[in-house]
């Protein structure tokens, strides 16, 4: 390339840099970001809105009076207010909020300052609801509260250009000594249930104790019932075989008495550190007792037999 066009080229390109510089210092165009509204007033009188990207304007006649977010914003309200029960609580009010693009000129001109037009307007819907409830309620009712405070927004704002996304009451902070005393009840209720669980477990555990016991009482009576039943069996048995040796029945008890006796002596003696004394104890007493044993079950046998004669001849007359 020639050297004298280059030089021209160079130069041209100089000028428009220069004119360019001179352009944008006298304000004669301007960037918009995006999610970004620029108002812009002329002669001080409102003359457009202008959205993102490259915008033009009137040196010295134009300028930029204000620019709008339209990104979704957050405002956090904090609230001092009592409750029905005369509890002071600070409750956290998260705002979210967002400018309505085609009223971009309602919410630069009609509002001074959003954020505390938000801020009254949460103070005022929040210290008229918490005073009608207790404090338990007021925890439970959280969403009901941010409900209520979205509502009274969104009629207000709506007419300044603001839409309300959504409000969340995302804290609930009691005075230190409420706070102290809720821990002390829920831990005394916490205490109390599980004593109630543990009474509970005790009385089970004493019920089933008692039905084993008489499980064990049945079971041990049963057993002597048949221990019994078998020892008569078998006394039964021993008198018949007696009999049928010509000893009658009176002398055949005396006699398995008598037996038993031995062999409880027998017992005893097989006993290691036994203090079982019985009496009495001499070389006699054996033959004394089945002597007198035989006497007591014939004196029975004629007691009875008089008995029935009585009843007989009671009967007859």
């Amino acid at each position: 390339m020639d050297p004298a066009d280059l030089f021209n080229t160079f130069s041209t390109l100089i000028y428009i840099v220069v004119g360019l510089f001179l352009l944008s210092a006298l304000g004669l165009f301007f960037i918009v970001k995006q999610q970004t509204s620029v108002v812009i007033e002329r002669f001080g009188k409102f003359q457009s809105v202008r959205g993102a990207g490259f915008q033009l304007k009137i040196p010295i006649v134009d300028r930029v009076a204000g620019r709008l977010s339209l990104k979704v914003q957050q405002l956090d309200v904090v609230v001092e207010t009592k409750t029905k029960d005369d509890v002071f609580v600070k409750i956290k009010v998260s705002v979210q909020y967002v400018v309505i693009a085609n009223k971009v000129y309602d919410a630069f001109y009609k509002l001074d300052n959003p954020y505390t037009q938000i801020t009254s307007y949460v103070f005022d819907v929040v210290r008229a609801e918490v005073p009608k409830l207790r404090l338990d309620d007021v925890f439970e009712k959280k969403d009901d509260i941010a409900i209520a405070v979205k509502g009274e927004l969104q009629e207000a704002m709506n007419d300044y250009g603001y839409d309300i996304i959504k409000t969340l009451v995302t804290d609930i902070d009691p005075d230190e000594q409420v706070k102290h005393a809720m821990n002390r009840i829920n831990a005394s209720e916490r205490e109390k249930v599980a004593a109630q669980y543990e009474g509970d477990a005790q009385r089970i555990l004493i019920v089933e104790k008692a039905k084993a016991e008489a499980e064990s009482k049945r079971l041990q009576g049963q057993g002597i019932a048949d221990q019994r039943r078998e020892i008569a069996r078998g006394l039964e048995e021993s008198v018949n075989v007696l009999n049928k040796v010509g000893i009658n029945s009176q002398e055949a008890s005396a006699l398995i008495v008598v037996t038993q006796h031995y062999d409880t002596l027998q017992a005893v003696g097989t006993m290691n550190n036994s203090n079982l004394i019985l009496l009495p104890n001499s070389p006699h007493a054996a033959g004394d007792m089945l002597n007198n044993m035989i006497a007591s079950f014939a004196a029975a046998s004629q007691i009875g037999d008089e008995m029935k004669k009585n009843n007989n001849a009671g009967n007859k007359s």
